[in-house]
């Protein structure tokens, strides 16, 4: 078998929307975690220093942030982690599915896993009990997971309602950001607004980020233009939107795993037949 062909076999075997929705998961959860910290590591430092003077008014603040930042750490590390066992899902079924067709020879694990999917050959041959290789014997282990996608549906599916959840989260402060970046355009631009300049302001108390008793809490008229030109806002701000593009990826990515993982449920539980996502 030449080189080319070989090749063109692999690719014919590849679960192809599983591969794509891992790097689209890896992505959008590397770009939301990564993003994700900094911009409250910078909003924790403009709240310091135009927001309010004493250190009371955002103590519980600074407390929230971190605890966010630590479950971020835990959420890269879980994602990372699901994330590879559903794409060794993926390959592992469509090696036991190629296995049953018979159109390529698997490798090592990929015997090991077929013969946990399908109940193929445990071992024994026309000479007795044959020792099983190691390898094989770890990849049985994992078939019993990774080579019936019914076990991945209902997480995957609860994982995606939480994500939900959190891309929506994700949200606010894209729209706090936007709305005190739309508010210095008011005051760079006073021709376009009848209100006082002075009058044009950002209350972080309104918000809930700091308690109403705050001072000074807000920040108005060209204070508050100075401090949107500031690089520490707009990096930010750009931040804030690339979480949240990222947390709109992991979505997408979620919701192509269970497309997937419950295609391969239906199909292996209803037809005995595989598919190759």
């Amino acid at each position: 078998m030449g080189l080319l062909e070989c090749c063109a076999r692999c690719l014919i075997g590849a679960p192809f929307a599983s591969l794509v929705a891992t790097g689209l998961c890896f992505f959008g959860v590397a770009l939301f975690c990564g993003c994700g910290h900094e911009a409250l590591t910078g909003t924790e430092q403009l709240i310091e220093t135009y927001f309010s003077k004493n250190y009371q008014d955002y103590e519980y603040l600074i407390e929230v942030i971190h605890a966010f930042q630590y479950v971020i750490y835990g959420t890269a590390s879980f994602f990372f982690l699901y994330g590879a066992l559903l794409l060794a899902e993926g390959f592992y079924t469509t090696g036991a599915v190629r296995q049953i067709f018979g159109d390529y020879r698997t490798t090592i694990c990929g015997k090991g896993l077929s013969a946990t999917v399908t109940g193929g050959p445990k071992g024994r041959g026309a000479r007795g009990p044959q020792r099983a290789h190691s390898l094989q014997r770890v990849c049985q282990c994992l078939g019993k997971w990774l080579g019936h996608p019914d076990k991945f549906v209902g997480i995957t599916y609860v994982l995606t309602i939480i994500w939900l959840l959190v891309f929506a989260c994700s949200a606010v402060p894209v729209y706090i950001y936007f709305n005190t970046w739309t508010t210095c355009q008011s005051i760079a631009n006073p021709s376009k607004t009848s209100a006082s300049i002075g009058t044009l302001c950002a209350d972080a108390r309104m918000y809930g980020v700091l308690p109403w008793n705050a001072f000074p809490g807000k920040v108005c008229g060209a204070n508050l233009l100075s401090i949107c030109k500031t690089s520490e806002f707009q990096m930010t701000f750009h931040l804030f939107i690339a979480a949240f593009v990222g947390a709109a990826a992991t979505l997408v990515s979620l919701l192509t795993f269970m497309i997937a993982a419950t295609y391969n449920f239906a199909v292996l539980k209803l037809m005995g037949r595989g598919t190759k996502f």
